[in-house]
């Protein structure tokens, strides 16, 4: 109450900050006048006189009014287009590193050329992150006018392009790109073995539009480059032909709020039964049991035409949020797989992650992050607490005068959609455009079929037409045009009013059902009512819909059948719109602790990932790595003295064997040192003796290879180590993070038992890459004088290759595929004698090198 009140007296925290910025929105308008006489060339000027006056010690804040009243200016004289004073603001706002939220249609791609050209100047490049390559493209050629005219390069970052083209567009003052290409480049560039290789450089600042898609809904899919792993697809097949013979609620049960299934007893012996395993739950049969529950997942909770299509023999995943295809990205964990042994298509085998990161902790990395979007204030809270960003609410240019009208609920699906048809031939026959909104593809389908017995024409965009996506979007203002859109797909397009719209009352949008996100909601809403212009909005809901059905609506059902109301007679009531608001915060509320859940882990791998990619970066921009194996050898060479020498024991009883075996496996050489050297040893005199003989025997590896090839080969050995065992490690930590939450069940927090077993492995790792790396350096032989630049072309020719294929985006959400492992010889065990005769296990001789 006394909150209220406050506001009512001083305004909001967002109404005072805005005023704090008129006075810099009057300097800019000042300046106009001067600015605008000027010559296209000391426009121009204007940016080398900036970049001198950076040089010397000028701020970017104390730049900001003349830089974008020259933009304002280039902006009149390039586009046509002068800037609004909303469109400074809005400049101000992502200069000072915070989110926009400014309406459809006032121009946010035009607003981002202000701080964009400011932040640029510095010389360490602008990143600008879009929704997808098409607006990527649109955005930087558009927008590129501008800069170019001022005498900035920009540069985009699309899919296909080749490294070469990529470091090109990353060199710019200011790229364009996705945020999938952003991260991937990142992930690529740390796994490549030159550092004049690498495509990105600093992170310096950017600008993501649709924030709120990107930074939000996206966030709960890490990106992953990923390679098949060696699992036979024949399982696949077999569990999904046992699939039919399983019923719900008795053999298993369904939540739909969590989209899980889970088996009951009788369906576990059922399993147990058709699969011809006596125990489901016995450790060797883990995997069956596994592949059984994502093949009741793919069946019972997966949908065809709305969670996925098939398309070329091929299951490509629909994005829940914007309706389009995710062609090349891929459902983890065996589910793909699971999909496509139930559509009956092709079975690609599983991966095994190489690289990955979250989009958290990828814009995390930049020194200044900002956004724009037309809805992020519902979100305003996980925006503060995961990126530090605050929400500024920006005013319209133009008031806004759409009418947005009350939801409207029937008793089910079919008398809701007679009530659609019903408002959309109305509007249509008054001569205004609908936009038809609606959440999946077969509803999309559904309203156009009921369209079609009406014989009136319509243009459809969802998933399947995507191509046509930025042309139905833009024509879907003009006079009697009826538009059906997926999750309104076409974000990022602006809707245009046609000829005589504007009189028959603007463009109507109509809502098939209530998203579960009420941004989703809002962004469909927004679509109309740019500009002043007119327009209005109505959400038809069911209570048969899933929001209103998973979520309670047996209270609104009571007062339905109370009132003895008719199948087509709607309620329109407070109460109601309230209950589906509040099922809208449950559900907002949950998909943020999934997103939260998803950082926290990643926060444990994104410490661990920081160290190897920056212990990467260090020895590719060294010339030598010599200092770094020295503190390997260093560090072994006490582990051996402390783990052999015995105090108050006569050293003539020491663990001599023990002692040889582990020089021989750690440094392949064993000292030969006589009884009266071994008697009276210290623990330093010990120490040193150890130390003493491994430096004397890489000595001699300098003299058998050539002290130059040896620095060479330090590099690239260590380097390939690192990279086999980080992978190795990967998969660990994702089988580590597959089970751990059964920790629970033992009254055990699972998040701080996979921090505390995640550094043991990484621990044991990086000892493992230390010993393998230096046992590899005491036995590497160089037989020709052109061996170190063969392996080193090869090495690259491997990269490229490998490189070509993280182009293509794969499995779990987003990654690349490489390819699989193509094995020569027969296949040896890790516990099988090895096949060099030295009696010793593969593991522990010639495998330990391999």
């Amino acid at each position: 109450m006394i909150n209220k009140i406050l506001t009512k007296v001083f305004g909001s925290s967002n109404d005072r900050y805005l005023r704090q910025l008129r006075p810099l929105i009057s300097r800019i308008n000042d300046l106009e006048k001067e600015i605008g006489v000027m010559g296209d060339g000391d426009l121009k000027a204007k940016t080398v006189e900036f970049k001198e006056r950076i040089a010397k010690g000028e701020s970017l804040d104390d730049l900001l009014p003349e830089a974008f009243a020259v933009v304002r200016e280039a902006g009149k004289r390039v586009l046509g287009e002068r800037h609004y004073d909303v469109q400074l603001v809005g400049g101000i706002v992502l200069h000072q590193g915070r989110i926009a939220e400014m309406k459809t249609g006032e121009g946010k791609t035009l607003t981002s050329t202000l701080p964009v050209y400011l932040n640029g100047l510095g010389g360490r490049g602008v990143h600008v992150v879009t929704v997808n390559d098409y607006l990527a493209k649109r955005d930087s050629e558009w927008m590129g006018e501008v800069y170019n005219f001022l005498g900035m390069s920009c540069g985009k970052i699309v899919h296909g392009l080749d490294d070469r083209e990529r470091k090109d567009a990353y060199g710019a003052d200011i790229t364009y790109g996705t945020n999938n290409e952003f991260g991937f480049d990142y992930l690529r560039d740390n796994m490549k073995f030159e550092k004049a290789d690498f495509c990105q450089r600093d992170f310096n600042f950017a600008i993501v539009d649709e924030v709120d898609s990107i930074l939000i809904d996206e966030a709960r899919t890490p990106l992953i480059i990923s390679g098949p792993a060696d699992i036979s697809t024949d399982l696949y097949v077999n569990v999904d032909r046992t699939i039919p013979q399983f019923k719900n609620d008795l053999h298993y049960t369904v939540d739909e709020k969590s989209r899980q299934v889970s088996l009951t007893d009788e369906g576990v012996a059922l399993g147990e039964k058709l699969l011809n395993v006596d125990n489901l739950y016995d450790p060797a049969n883990i995997e069956k049991l596994h592949h059984l529950n994502q093949a009741l997942k793919a069946h019972v909770i997966f949908k065809k035409d709305v969670d996925y299509i098939v398309h070329n023999n091929q299951v490509v995943i629909v994005d829940e949020f914007t309706g389009r295809t995710m062609e090349g990205r891929r459902f983890s964990d065996g589910l793909h797989q699971a999909l496509e042994a139930k559509e009956k298509v092709t079975i690609e085998k599983e991966n095994q992650t190489l690289a990955s990161i979250t989009f958290q902790n990828y814009f995390r990395m930049y020194e200044k992050l900002a956004g724009m979007t037309g809805t992020a204030d519902t979100e305003a809270a996980e925006f503060k607490k995961i990126y530090d960003l605050d929400v500024v609410v920006m005013p319209t240019n133009q008031p806004m005068v759409r009418d947005d009208y009350a939801d409207v609920i029937y008793k089910n699906e079919a008398a809701k959609y007679r009530a659609v048809i019903k408002e959309i031939l109305e509007m249509h026959n008054s001569g205004r455009p609908v936009l038809v909104g609606t959440i999946s593809i077969d509803v999309s389908e559904k309203i156009s079929k009921l369209l079609k017995k009406e014989k009136l024409a319509h243009e459809v965009l969802n998933a399947k037409h995507h191509e046509r996506e930025a042309e139905i979007i833009a024509g879907a203002g003009q006079l009697g045009r009826v538009t059906i859109a997926t999750n309104m797909a076409g974000r990022g397009t602006d809707i245009k009013l046609g000829e005589g719209v504007v009189e028959a009352g603007g463009l109507h949008i109509l809502g098939t059902s209530r998203h579960e996100s009420r941004r989703i909601d809002n962004q469909l809403r927004g679509r109309a009512g740019r500009q002043g212009d007119p327009g209005s909005s109505r959400f038809f809901l069911s209570l048969e819909d899933d929001l209103l059905r998973i979520f309670g609506s047996d209270r609104i059902t009571g007062i339905m059948d109370k009132l003895g109301m008719e199948e087509d007679e709607p309620i329109e009531h407070s109460m109601i719109s309230r209950a589906i608001e509040n099922a809208q915060r449950k559900v907002e509320g949950h998909n943020f602790d999934i997103r939260k859940h998803l950082l926290e882990y990643d926060d444990v791998m994104n410490k661990q990932r920081e160290i190897i990619y920056q212990q990467r970066r260090d020895v590719l921009a060294g010339e030598s790595v010599a200092e770094v194996i020295q503190d390997m050898f260093d560090e072994l060479v006490d582990e051996v003295a402390q783990e052999f020498y015995q105090d108050r024991i006569d050293a003539k009883e020491w663990d001599w064997d023990g002692f040889s075996a582990r020089m021989g496996e750690l440094f392949h050489h064993v000292p030969d040192w006589s009884e009266e050297e071994r008697t009276g040893l210290k623990a330093d005199t010990f120490r040193e003796k150890i130390h003493d003989f491994v430096t004397e025997k890489y000595r001699q590896q300098d003299d058998t290879n050539g002290a130059e090839t040896q620095r060479q080969l330090e590099k690239l050995i260590l380097l390939q180590i690192v990279d086999s065992h980080w992978k190795d490690h990967l998969l660990s930590m994702d089988h580590l993070k597959e089970g751990i939450g059964l920790r629970g069940y033992g009254q055990k927090n699972p998040l701080n038992e996979y921090k505390r077993e995640g550094f043991e492995l990484f621990g044991s790792m990086i000892h493992t890459v230390k010993a393998q790396t230096v046992s590899s350096l005491m036995r590497v032989r160089i037989v020709h004088e052109d061996e170190v630049e063969r392996l080193e072309q090869e090495r690259r020719r491997k990269q490229e290759e490998e490189s070509r294929r993280m182009s293509q985006l794969g499995a779990d959400g987003r990654d690349g595929e490489s390819q699989p492992i193509v094995r020569t010889g027969e296949k040896i065990g890790r516990n099988a004698p090895c096949p060099c005769g030295s009696g010793k296990k593969y593991k522990r001789c010639c495998g330990k090198e391999n």
